[in-house]
């Protein structure tokens, strides 16, 4: 584990990005958010934290703290993975929005929607799928470790997606609804699949399986728009998907 004394420190850097993303999207229409979005972010940011402090705690000779808030955090991660899930029907009311109201939606059509539905399901078990292998590897810790810290990689485009493509259409907003909404998105998975690739490289887990998923879910992610125009998708999502 001496490898990963300093990984605390390195844990900074997608909290830190991870919250300038949410912060307008969240905090911007605070009180009008539903009760699961705020439950949602509140054990999504402890997660984050968490994700700080245990390997601080299992590198600086704090083994019986790190044990005891291991068991808090994964109470922690299963709320992370069901108030997600429970958040999702909120993209299909909104396609139904966006088709209604075009005018106000501009160039974020029903598609996008559905295509945000669409990634956020492997998404969200993927999540799941890398903290249950960090529960079944607690006793190789550094399989254990790098499974919780591919979690980070795994959950961070929903809040950093809305961030960047907040600010870009934002500073595109004379061209409205002429923008290109999917762009941002690219950036944005560049951003993530690329600190992901650096961090890996860091640790030199690049060829760890928890690396390869973090990979493949973000690059599915890339494929947003085709999935989300698709009618077969659109038709499962709906029937699947109930209020």
């Amino acid at each position: 584990m001496e490898k990963y004394k300093d990984l605390y420190k390195w844990m900074l850097i997608p909290m830190v990005i991870m919250q300038l993303g949410i912060f307008r999207d969240y905090w911007g229409d605070f009180s009008d958010n539903a009760w699961s979005v705020h439950i949602h972010y509140w054990t999504g940011t402890i997660w984050y934290l968490y994700l700080i402090i245990q390997p601080y705690y299992a590198t600086h000779g704090k083994l019986e703290k790190h044990r005891t808030n291991g068991i808090i955090g994964m109470f922690l991660a299963g709320g992370v993975t069901i108030t997600a899930l429970s958040m999702m029907h909120r993209d299909i009311v909104t396609t139904q929005n966006a088709a209604q109201m075009p005018e106000i939606f501009g160039p974020f059509e029903p598609w996008f929607f559905f295509g945000v539905a669409a990634v956020e399901i492997p998404q969200i078990t993927a999540f799941g799928f890398a903290v249950i292998k960090s529960i079944l590897n607690r006793k190789k810790l550094e399989d254990h470790a790098w499974w919780l810290i591919c979690s980070v990689f795994i959950i961070m485009m929903p809040a950093l997606g809305r961030g960047v493509q907040n600010f870009y259409v934002g500073i595109h907003m004379d061209t409205w609804p002429d923008i290109d909404i999917m762009l941002p998105l690219y950036y944005a998975q560049f951003i993530i699949i690329g600190l992901l690739l650096l961090t890996a490289w860091k640790f030199k887990n690049l060829k760890h399986p928890g690396t390869y998923l973090a990979v493949g879910v973000n690059i599915y992610t890339c494929f947003l728009a085709p999935i989300g125009k698709s009618e077969a998708v659109q038709n499962f999502l709906e029937s699947f998907i109930k209020g």
